[in-house]
């Protein structure tokens, strides 16, 4: 994937995730977390990012197994729903779940995470 693909094609999934996600929670400020890789930390991206107002938090260099929802949020959210090895029938099950239980998470354990 090129940064031109990904600013065409899958930027503007991304920015209607945030469109959704402002309006269901109120709030203007965004924070992006992805890794990276060519096309995330292209011009092309960072300027479409910075004309969105969207703020990347940065990821360390060469550290992909460090992403907070590979070894926190995913392993959290399965424990806090309780269906580890758990098949949802339908994905919108699955998702109204995930939009239900995320909110109870207590900000500080985000902020403890990145904070490691």
């Amino acid at each position: 994937m090129t940064a031109t693909y990904y600013v065409q094609n899958m930027f503007s999934q991304v920015k209607s995730a945030i469109n959704e996600q402002r309006a269901r929670v109120s709030t203007s400020k965004t924070l992006l977390l992805h890794d990276n890789a060519g096309p995330h930390k292209a011009r092309a991206t960072t300027q479409s990012l910075r004309e969105l107002r969207i703020q990347v938090l940065p990821h360390p260099a060469y550290s992909p197994e460090l992403a907070p929802c590979d070894f926190w949020l995913f392993p959290t959210l399965k424990d806090r729903l309780g269906v580890a090895g758990w098949k949802f029938d339908r994905i919108q099950d699955l998702v109204k779940a995930v939009n239900l239980e995320l909110p109870t998470i207590p900000e500080e354990d985000y902020q403890g995470v990145f904070r490691k």
